[in-house]
């Protein structure tokens, strides 16, 4: 008896329910208007597209009295509504639900067929009434469909079948959310996914800090090698509460802080000829700014060159020019450019090149360096346009307020093809500690107290500069000069390590003037030494006893890259397969290239047949 009370409470309960929900008061307002016949009820009782709650508000629209008349009766009940009145279940009970939701699924899935078809015949006809109807009837089917598998699923699992009767009547109410909520599971209740993704995240964040700092490192240890400071004095890099701020001595680096120096020929590019100046009446600095007007793409050192690239017959030429200007100053550079007679790039520039112009470069390059951390003086002796170096040097010096001693060697032909003579004059007044003497080969009858006459000699380097072994010293000029004064530096007993010389890029072999012979006289023949195989090409060239293997390359068109042609840069690096060659400068050569056999090819020559991987 008090199961039988539970279940007509909860009979009248969700009848109660239904009957009140919007959905219920719609349909009843609706049915004040067109009374349904009781067997009209029934038929709604039964009608399976109803979802159980339109059918049973449907069965009530008479009120509770009718219904509790009509519980003596075995009424007609949905399917989902009688699941909620079953605590227990006979067997003829598991068999005639069983048979509802076999029925259910047969007359969903004749629905969903009948419908599709509808709805296709209504798409193609484009009729609106008819689509409407087929998609209700698709929906009705899938309705059907589901509660039948439902059911089915419940049987076959042994589900109690009053639950699936009660989340059923929960979900027609809004009572829970029809998506089932799992419980979490996992530590924290996160899944597998949040795992992976966490220790990704984490992964990532630890290599981004690892390559922070090892880039903080580096930038540490360059500024130290740079200051001349041990690493101890640079402290880390600062939180982001804190600015960064570096220990370093009290003077400025050696080099502009904004920027490293770059890399050995990395930057190609194009600079805007700013201004012109006629330094002499075969000389003329062209000064070049960054097209932008911004700062100069490239930092550089005092003494390096870069390469510029011409093709005033549309074949492209380059050719090598020291910066002369002091890497001080940011918004320009400066290249000093003798005209010589048969020099292919020299004249391009002395003739076709104006103010406002694009050059083509490449740079910077050279190891011909003064950054006063090589020694605390400096000798600097140059000849004619190798003046150049010397410049950039004593610029630098002077801009930082060196306080080192500078001794500057400088000869020329007359006063005439003196480079830069009134900023040297200008700089030694304002900088006791530069000291220049102006070697003159010609006299000069009115200002002769300013300039020696004659040649650099042993006498004049040793009377000017106390203790001269001691000390760093550049030479840069003509190759004859550079010799003799090499030698008179080995008669005075100076280290060979304290020298350093710049072989002055001059013209190419095959633009160099020869001496005109007399008509009767016979040709002169030039000696063949050996031929040169360029492998990977497959072309082959003779050899001279004066001739490179870059300049025999470009005989047969081989494209072998190259800047400074002097053996300073390293853009000619070519690898000997065969042979042996000699070169007179191997500047650009490190262990590591001469044991793999790399040779310069703007260098090397040969008396004997070779073969270069190029």
């Amino acid at each position: 008896m008090k199961g039988t009370g539970q279940k007509l409470f909860a009979l009248m309960l969700g009848s109660t329910l239904l009957a009140a929900s919007p959905q219920a008061i719609a349909q009843s307002e609706h049915e004040k208007h067109h009374p349904a016949s009781p067997t009209d009820s029934t038929a709604a009782m039964q009608n399976p597209g109803n979802k159980g709650a339109g059918s049973m508000s449907g069965g009530m629209q008479n009120g509770m009295g009718e219904m509790m008349n009509e519980m003596g009766k075995p009424p007609t009940k949905e399917l989902y509504p009688s699941l909620m009145q079953l605590p227990d279940m006979s067997l003829q009970t598991h068999n005639e639900i069983k048979r509802l939701a076999d029925e259910r699924v047969t007359e969903g899935n004749a629905l969903l067929a009948a419908g599709m078809e509808k709805l296709k015949a209504a798409t193609a006809q484009h009729n609106y009434a008819a689509l409407q109807e087929a998609m209700a009837q698709i929906r009705q089917g899938q309705l059907l469909l589901q509660s039948g598998l439902e059911v089915q699923h419940a049987l076959a699992t042994n589900q109690p079948l009053s639950d699936v009767g009660f989340r059923w009547f929960k979900q027609n109410m809004n009572l829970e959310p029809s998506v089932d909520q799992t419980q979490p599971h996992g530590f924290f209740g996160l899944s597998w996914v949040h795992y992976v993704s966490m220790l990704t995240l984490v992964a990532f964040a630890i290599v981004v800090t690892w390559l922070y700092y090892h880039k903080m490192k580096r930038a540490n240890a360059l500024l130290t090698k740079l200051a001349g400071t041990s690493a101890a004095n640079i402290p880390a890099p600062a939180t982001a509460s804190a600015p960064v701020t570096l220990a370093i001595r009290a003077e400025a680096p050696a080099v502009n802080e904004e920027i490293s120096p770059t890399k050995s020929n990395s930057w190609s590019g194009t600079l805007l000829v700013a201004e012109i100046f006629d330094e002499t009446p075969n000389v003329k600095t062209y000064r070049l700014t960054d097209p932008d007007g911004g700062k100069l793409p490239f930092n550089y050192l005092p003494g390096q060159f870069i390469t510029v690239t011409v093709a005033p017959k549309g074949v492209p030429v380059k050719r090598s020019y020291t910066i002369a200007s002091s890497p001080t100053d940011r918004d320009y550079c400066e290249i000093t450019v003798k005209h010589e007679e048969k020099g292919t790039v020299s004249h391009y520039l002395h003739t076709q090149v104006h103010v406002g112009e694009l050059l083509q470069l490449t740079g910077p390059s050279g190891q011909f360096t003064f950054t006063e951390k090589e020694g605390d003086s400096v000798v600097l002796i140059a000849g004619g346009v190798g003046v150049t170096p010397m410049m950039s040097v004593i610029r630098y010096l002077t801009d930082r307020s060196w306080k080192g001693e500078m001794y500057f060697f400088y000869s020329c032909k007359n006063e005439a093809a003196i480079i830069f003579r009134e900023e040297i004059f200008y700089l030694q007044k304002r900088h006791p500690n530069l000291k220049s003497c102006i070697i003159l080969d010609e006299r000069h009858a009115q200002q002769e107290q300013e300039y020696v006459i004659g040649r650099i000699s042993k006498d004049l380097m040793v009377q000017r500069v106390p203790d001269l072994t001691s000390r760093r010293i550049h030479i840069c000029g003509p190759k004859p000069m550079m010799e003799a004064v090499k030698q008179m530096l080995a008669e005075l007993n100076v280290p060979k390590e304290n020298v350093k010389t710049e072989v002055f890029p001059g013209l190419p072999p095959a633009l160099k003037r020869k001496p005109v012979e007399p008509e009767t006289a016979a040709p002169a023949v030039e000696a063949i030494t050996g031929v040169v195989t360029f492998a990977k090409s497959n072309k082959t060239a003779i050899l001279t006893p004066d001739k490179t293997i870059l300049e025999a390359s470009e005989d047969v068109g081989v494209n072998i890259e190259y800047s400074c042609r002097v053996g300073t840069c390293g853009i000619c690096k070519t690898r000997l397969l065969s042979g042996k060659v000699t070169m007179e400068v191997e500047d650009a050569l490190t262990k590591e290239d001469k044991a793999q056999n790399i040779i310069l090819a703007c260098q090397a020559k040969s008396t004997e047949n070779v073969s270069v991987d190029a």
